[in-house]
């Protein structure tokens, strides 16, 4: 039997479509039942004659991975595990309870693995997990760059590097593990949540764009990746999956044409950006997440290249084409 932990996101939703293509057992576990249904509309639209019988392939749990007792009850039996939940959020005051989620959730999670045992383990960590170094004026991103800390790393990052020296610590103990390190994911789901509210954006007008740059991947080639390494023998080792590196004022121009809308065209330097943060950060005053914070602004300036060339060479990897990324997920919005 397979487990996934965070079912319901964006990867893990689509993790679950692409294994009950096969016969095996799947096991998901959930926190939010109302977020089941989403992945049932998924389900749908991706498979309009078998999609529900897929769906109800998949056997749902309630658990939460800070419950040692019931992530035990619902890792039993199963051989294989994907941990996708996690908490993304770049607001200071969720850093805590990131903290809980990414690190101690990854911390029970490879524990109850180890004590069943689970035959292998593939864990979902983050590109901000992996150390940069600077190359002609921009962050160059590889799996065997040093990490370290620095005023500019976000609780995000730190979350994610925590919950990899966990998953590290298994392997130390026994535990067959393999860590993938995703880039911004986009694909069919709600725009309302994720790396997706950027789509959702678009439509409503962004007028703005900034000259950082940054990676943008399918959901599928992630899919696909994961399935492979945790079907391969390959163990012990992280991959790092990107996709395209873009600007984006490049990849806002890909967007708005397959939305049909006008393209944001007004240069936002970083006063401007500074000043629209903090305008924005009032918006928690009165209980409203902001859109903006000093972390996902300071990121919108940044160039950054990562370098897939390691998963590309072991698994023979090809990664879909950005315009048809973007054209697949505004085919599949929910």
């Amino acid at each position: 039997m397979i487990l996934v932990t965070g079912g319901t996101g964006l990867l893990g939703s689509n993790l679950l479509f692409d294994l009950s293509a096969s016969g095996g057992a799947i096991r998901a576990i959930y926190r939010d039942p109302a977020k089941i249904g989403t992945v049932q509309k998924l389900f749908r639209k991706l498979d309009p004659e078998l999609g529900e019988t897929r769906f109800h392939k998949i056997e749902w749990m309630p658990c939460d991975v800070l419950d040692v007792v019931t992530l035990e009850e619902a890792m039993t039996g199963c051989d294989y595990v994907y941990h996708c939940a996690a908490q993304v959020s770049f607001r200071r005051r969720d850093f805590n309870q990131m903290m809980k989620i990414n690190r101690q959730g990854t911390f029970n999670v490879v524990n109850v693995a180890l004590n069943l045992p689970v035959k292998k383990l593939c864990y979902v960590s983050s590109t901000a997990a992996v150390g940069k170094v600077r190359v002609n004026g921009h962050d160059y991103v590889v799996e065997t760059n040093k990490w370290t800390q620095s005023p500019q790393t976000s609780g995000y990052a730190l979350s994610k590097y925590s919950a990899e020296k966990e998953v590290w610590r298994a392997k130390e103990e026994g535990l067959n593990v393999v860590i993938i390190n995703p880039s911004v994911i986009f694909g069919p789901g709600d725009w309302e949540e994720s790396s997706l509210t950027i789509f959702r954006t678009l439509v409503n007008g962004l007028r703005f764009y900034t000259k950082g740059s940054n990676a943008f991947v399918d959901v599928r080639d992630v899919v696909r990746a994961m399935i492979t390494l945790q079907n391969s023998d390959i163990s012990g080792e992280r991959f790092l999956c990107t996709g395209t590196n873009i600007r984006f004022y490049e990849l806002f121009q890909l967007m708005s044409k397959e939305l049909k809308v006008k393209a944001p065209s007004i240069f936002a330097n970083r006063f401007l950006s500074g000043v629209a943060w903090r305008l924005l950060a009032i918006t928690e005053l009165f209980g409203k997440k902001p859109t903006l914070t000093r972390e996902s602004v300071s990121s919108s300036h940044s160039h950054t290249e990562y370098d897939s060339s390691r998963l590309v060479k072991a698994l023979d990897f090809k990664f879909t084409e950005l315009s048809d990324t973007i054209a697949y997920t505004v085919k599949n919005r929910l």
